[in-house]
């Protein structure tokens, strides 16, 4: 990215980061630091409202989306640390307001400058990730989110990050493309499908033997940190941008406050 281009980004810190697991806000915000953006935290900004966009409550949506447009309207680009976030943003907020031309040409306009973090890290600024201050002792798997992945073409950029970073070994699992089972609000209507598919998904991540499971969206990762729990298996959970940040003091995912 050119020197003069404008690197003011707003952080969209989504729900789950703000009530479950800050860490990856404050690892978002000094990766952002460190790839040179000044970046500042809109206290103002609310959930998105994919919840109630997803099970088709659109006339309780919009005035979320309003509310989120109108908060990041003057930031050059706003980064979410969650692909599902960003593409309800990028995606679904324009649909949302097709019958108010007014509103749909400001959502177009923020979804243009809307980024999920890897994304934006790797082809927006073409940064690369500090070295380990430590030499690793684990090793590392990576489930991709759906929302991440089919909607914000998020694949290689968390890998490319992650390779930057000398030692990090990282093992592919089985079906990593697979849906977890989490899906929003699927895993409340769809419990024991939802369960068959977040088993599934474990499985494969034990299957690899890696230490560590990351990934880019905390709904994933607290669902199959939240069945490892319950099935008395060891597998340690994070953010990917925990990792890329080198914000390891504190216990993984489901594992006690962070």
């Amino acid at each position: 990215m050119s020197e003069a281009q404008p690197r003011t980004v707003g952080l969209f810190v989504t729900c789950l980061a703000d009530l479950f697991r800050p860490s990856v806000a404050f690892s978002s915000i000094a990766l952002l630091e460190q790839a040179g953006c000044a970046v500042e935290v809109p206290q103002q900004q609310t959930c998105c409202g994919q919840p109630g966009y997803n099970t088709g409550a659109f006339a309780d949506t919009r005035p979320l989306a309003q509310q989120v447009i109108e908060t990041f309207s003057d930031y050059d680009w706003v980064v979410a640390p969650s692909g599902s976030c960003a593409g309800m943003i990028k995606h679904h907020y324009p649909a949302l307001f097709k019958d108010l031309p007014e509103w749909e040409i400001r959502a177009q306009e923020l979804a243009a400058r809307t980024w999920e973090l890897t994304s934006f890290l790797v082809d927006v600024l073409d940064y690369q990730a500090g070295q380990p201050t430590t030499s690793p002792e684990k090793t590392y798997t990576y489930h991709d989110g759906c929302a991440g992945l089919r909607e914000m073409g998020v694949k290689q950029q968390p890998r490319q990050l992650l390779k930057s970073m000398q030692g990090i070994e990282l093992m592919e699992l089985e079906q990593t493309e697979v849906c977890c089972g989490f899906g929003g609000t699927f895993c409340a209507k769809m419990p024991e499908i939802s369960e068959k598919m977040v088993s599934d998904k474990l499985d494969c991540a034990l299957a690899t033997g890696a230490d560590v499971l990351l990934g880019g969206d905390l709904g994933c990762l607290m669902n199959i940190s939240g069945r490892a729990r319950r099935l008395g298996q060891e597998l340690e959970v994070r953010h990917v941008a925990e990792v890329l940040a080198q914000d390891l003091d504190g216990p993984g995912i489901g594992e006690g406050e962070a």
